[in-house]
């Protein structure tokens, strides 16, 4: 008998994905940092910092160009002070991207100086960056952003390494002009480049070289007299009173507030996440912290009190619907077509995990006998035995009822931004399966999902402008709850909906911790005695408006507050999948996998794990039977 062809392994990521996540959380001495891999544009975030999927095949090139980017990040959150850099900005449109675009080099710049390794990654990364922005075809001054330009010079000057060759076109257009104007200020930036606030006033002075006074703003005038008024002037690794903190966020946060505005008008149809250059100052003050913790770090979240700081700025404009009513019965059935071709390739592995779940779960339905009983019902089968001898017992047998009890799963599907493309196949992929097979074995299975009805705050946002944008309002974006299939529906009906997630412009952004709750009470509502919610996500919760006018970790931290709830107060079993990313930050029991395949296994194999664990639930016997002696 031959003996099959070995199958060669397949290519995996996971070694380079774990290497760069160790490795940015080295850099940027955050061990809370959460590195995640999608298919959106590179972002940072507070403590998430989000890449681009890896493909399963990487050239040394495309190595090299995904570490820069992780490095980029990592570099950004060991030298910068958000809370710093706000006070110091600029005001006027040009200069606060100038000003940002040389912070960013400047951060770039350090690590670039001292780990070779560091500055050759970042230099893939640039020189990528700046062939996919076409700089090399700029043929005039209108193509040519300024900020980039200066950015580019600075670091010419900071590292000594010249500016990548893609970017020279574009330099060119604003090199001669900078150089006669600001080119002692220039080199004067690379003496200051180890401390943000120098480096900050020397900026400040490359800005004036280029006649940008008129962008400074009477605020950054007077944030830049350090220590003349005593007042919001708290260098990074001092510790200031509470009083000075909240004194130096009040001054800030106008400031911060109506620039957040502006970038979000002109930003709502562009997506979640911009470039990794164009990172704001909004962005950045995600990591802002709470009066009394320190500056650069957070208090470990299980030492920090659970959510009841957490609120809502208006729910008026909050909707929960049904997949018909945001979608068109044709367009559905379009939809739906669409992601049954995503499932053409899954069919045998699917059809064979659903068959082994759906074994396990009948048999646990299946009654069972217990023999050789002194009382119950008279065995027939052992009768035999007594005419043969008399002085034989009699046999009796009893009934056992089964331990599966009456259940309900819910499924609650991320829908927002970040998981764009494969993942939400993924998602949707994988709950069409297990709806299928639960359903057969008697389970009820409930398929929600959640985002926000705009990027960036709708009509929330517009409300708290009209209202004098109060300081820290909450939560300040327009949820959208979604109910693909309710725990009645059959499945036949409802199958349709779930190509509602195909469709464009629906994935928005993501409040994890008011979904989740949302689900939970859905469920307690059930009659069914077993209750599951299992939870399909990034794990990851971002809503930008929110973030920028409330502490950085002020949606994770009710996430957390939520889940802490369910598993330790609640009678629902609550189970969590990353899609690619690892959840088990946020959930006690949690799987973290990348492909369709690795899903249909993991939801199966979660199951089965809670199913098997009966231990704890009486075993109900009927009542005794006739003697029949």
């Amino acid at each position: 008998m031959r003996n099959p062809p070995s199958e060669k392994p397949k290519p995996t990521t996971e070694p380079l994905k774990r290497a760069i996540g160790e490795t940015m959380r080295a850099i940027a001495g955050d061990p809370e940092l959460e590195v995640l891999y999608t298919s959106d544009r590179p972002s940072l975030s507070g403590h998430t910092a989000r890449l681009p999927e890896p493909a399963r095949r990487l050239s040394e090139a495309e190595i090299a160009i995904t570490r820069g980017m992780a490095d980029s990040m990592a570099l950004k959150l060991a030298c910068h002070d958000p809370a710093l850099h706000r006070k110091l900005v600029p005001q006027g449109d040009m200069g606060r991207a100038i000003f940002d675009a040389v912070e960013q080099a400047r951060c770039e710049a350090v690590g670039a100086n001292r780990m070779p390794g560091v500055s050759d990654n970042l230099s893939a990364m640039l020189e990528d960056r700046c062939r996919k922005a076409a700089y090399s075809d700029v043929a005039s001054r209108e193509d040519a952003p300024l900020e980039e330009a200066v950015a580019y010079m600075v670091r010419e000057r900071l590292t000594g390494r010249p500016a990548p060759k893609a970017a020279e076109p574009m330099i060119g257009q604003w090199r001669a002009w900078i150089e006669e104007k600001a080119a002692d200020a220039l080199d004067s930036l690379a003496e200051s480049m180890e401390s943000q606030q120098d480096f900050a006033r020397q900026v400040r002075s490359v800005l004036s070289s280029l006649d940008m006074d008129d962008e400074f703003g009477d605020a950054g005038e007077d944030d830049e007299a350090e220590g003349e008024d005593g007042e919001g002037n708290t260098d990074r690794g001092e510790t200031s009173a509470e009083g000075e903190e909240d004194a130096g966020e009040e001054e800030g946060a106008p400031q911060e507030t109506e620039a957040s505005g502006e970038e979000m008008d002109a930003g709502e149809t562009d997506g979640l996440d911009g470039d990794l250059e164009e990172l704001t100052d909004d962005e950045n003050a995600e990591q802002a912290e709470e009066p009394g913790e320190s500056p650069r770090r957070d208090m470990p979240f299980s030492n920090q009190p659970p959510g009841p700081d957490y609120k809502v700025f208006t729910t008026r404009f909050d909707e929960t619907v049904t997949a018909e009513e945001l979608c068109d019965t044709a367009e559905l059935d379009r939809l739906r077509g669409h992601l049954d071709k995503q499932l053409v390739n899954l069919q045998g592995a699917v059809a064979r995990l659903a068959n082994r779940l759906q074994r396990k779960l009948l048999a646990q339905q299946n009654r069972s006998w217990m023999f050789d009983l002194e009382e119950g019902l008279l065995d027939t089968a052992r009768l035999m035995r007594v005419v043969i001898d008399p002085m034989q017992p009699l046999a009796f047998k009893q009934e056992s009822d089964t331990n599966f009890r009456d259940t309900v799963v819910t499924l609650v599907l991320d829908n927002s931004g970040s998981m764009r493309g494969r993942p939400i196949t993924v998602a949707a992929t994988c709950a069409d399966i297990l709806a299928r097979t639960l359903e057969r074995c008697g389970v009820k299975v409930e398929i929600l999902g959640f985002t926000t009805r705009a990027w960036k705050g709708g009509q929330s946002r517009e409300a708290w402008l009209a209202a004098g944008k109060p300081a820290q309002p909450g939560r300040l974006n327009d949820l959208r709850h979604i109910i693909y299939k309710s725990a009645d529906a059959p499945w036949r009906r409802a199958r349709r909906n779930l190509g509602l997630m195909m469709r464009e412009g629906l994935l928005k952004e993501n409040i994890d911790g008011e979904a989740l709750d949302w689900a939970h009470k859905r469920l307690l509502g059930r009659p069914e005695q077993r209750k599951i919610l299992m939870m399909i996500s990034d794990g990851a919760p971002v809503d930008d408006c929110t973030l920028s006018v409330n502490p950085g970790n002020y949606l994770e931290r009710h996430l957390r507050y939520v889940i802490d709830e369910i598993e330790n107060r609640s009678p629902v079993e609550l189970i969590a999948i990353g899609i690619g990313h690892d959840v088990t930050r946020y959930y006690s029991r949690a799987v973290t996998i990348v492909d369709a395949e690795e899903l249909a296994g993991a939801m199966t194999d979660q199951l089965a794990d809670l199913f098997d664990d009966l231990t704890t639930q009486p075993v109900r016997r009927r009542g005794r039977g006739r003697s029949g002696r």
